[in-house]
């Protein structure tokens, strides 16, 4: 039983973290790893994965139950004190006789006698600590033969015979914990990759564009160099733009799936900082003469940037053709 619990514990531990990195690692070589994380960060990610493997290879090396070692021994327990009473020590009485030149003598042996280096004064305290002890009067409570409990076993002994067992509901969290944990893994191993679906992205859009590109794109959008931009930047450009007519009459041709609105439909695109985890859906709104396509439906729009009087900017779509999921759905 106790081996099973080891095996159980390697498997939780080593097991499933190697089971990662083989799918990482799986997920580069065929080109896929880019459906989960941002490319920049492919190489820290494989880099990890390896060193994970070449650990759980290593493991193997530990025998079975090494993970429940904790680094440390207790010793064993301290000796029962000797069995009869204790005995106060007797008091020496002063000698009268001695006058005061005597007893500056005994000052000055008792100078004279004082420890002068470290293992004479330790010495000293351990012999002035067994005096103590034998000096002092039996516990209340017990019969000077018996020890104190204090004086038993140190903190973790147990009584004889005594086991310990996991609680029953610990267990069973345990045993349920890791059986979820395994069917996880285990599905991320056999199941094909796949991107975020168009409907996700459509349940994170909290109707607040967020910001996706940094100074450069912003310096970009301002100077009116836009050939490089996609639906990110973009959506940046719009949301933050303090001279809408920089843009107006700009050419785009961007690519995105449609989320329908109220005036048309929003040209949409998930941005991933750094994996799926953070990715949040950008959008362009397109104004288009034809009902817009269905929802979730990747399109192509070509068509003309224009400003209204509020300074609103939206995509005067001239052409919106269907087409199929591009092998990377993503902007970085």
């Amino acid at each position: 039983m106790r081996d099973l619990g080891a095996l159980g514990t390697r498997w939780l531990g080593v097991g499933l973290a190697a089971i990662i990195a083989v799918v990482t690692v799986s997920l580069a070589l065929t080109g896929d790893l880019d459906l989960y994380i941002n490319p920049d960060s492919s190489w820290f990610a494989v880099s990890m994965a390896v060193l994970l493997l070449v650990g759980a290879v290593a493991s193997f090396a530990l025998p079975l139950g090494a993970e429940a070692e904790h680094g440390h021994e207790h010793g064993p327990p301290p000796s029962a004190p000797a069995p009869g009473p204790r005995r106060r020590a007797p008091e020496q009485e002063p000698d009268a006789s001695a006058g005061p030149d005597a007893s500056g003598v005994s000052t000055l042996q008792e100078t004279d006698a004082r420890p002068t280096s470290r293992a004479q004064a330790r010495a000293a305290r351990e012999a002035a600590a067994s005096a103590s002890v034998a000096a002092a009067p039996p516990r209340e409570g017990g019969t000077p033969d018996e020890p104190h409990p204090s004086d038993a076993a140190p903190h973790d002994a147990r009584p004889p015979g005594h086991a310990h067992h996991a609680h029953p509901l610990a267990l069973a969290a345990s045993i349920i914990g890791g059986a979820i944990a395994s069917g996880v893994v285990l599905l991320a191993l056999v199941l094909p990759a796949t991107s975020l679906s168009a409907e996700m992205a459509l349940a994170r859009d909290v109707g607040v564009t967020p910001l996706f590109a940094g100074q450069d794109a912003v310096t970009l959008a301002a100077s009116g160099d836009t050939s490089t931009f996609g639906i990110g930047e973009w959506a940046t450009g719009f949301a933050t733009s303090t001279s809408p007519e920089t843009f107006d009459g700009q050419e785009v041709t961007l690519t995105g799936f449609v989320a329908p609105t109220d005036d048309g439909f929003g040209l949409t695109r998930l941005v991933i900082t750094h994996c799926v985890i953070d990715a949040q859906p950008a959008s362009v709104p397109i104004a288009s003469g034809e009902a817009a396509p269905e929802a979730g439906q990747w399109v192509e729009v070509s068509g003309t940037v224009r400003a209204a009087s509020d300074g609103t900017l939206t995509v005067d779509a001239a052409e919106v053709s269907a087409i199929d999921e591009p092998e990377d759905p993503y902007e970085y």
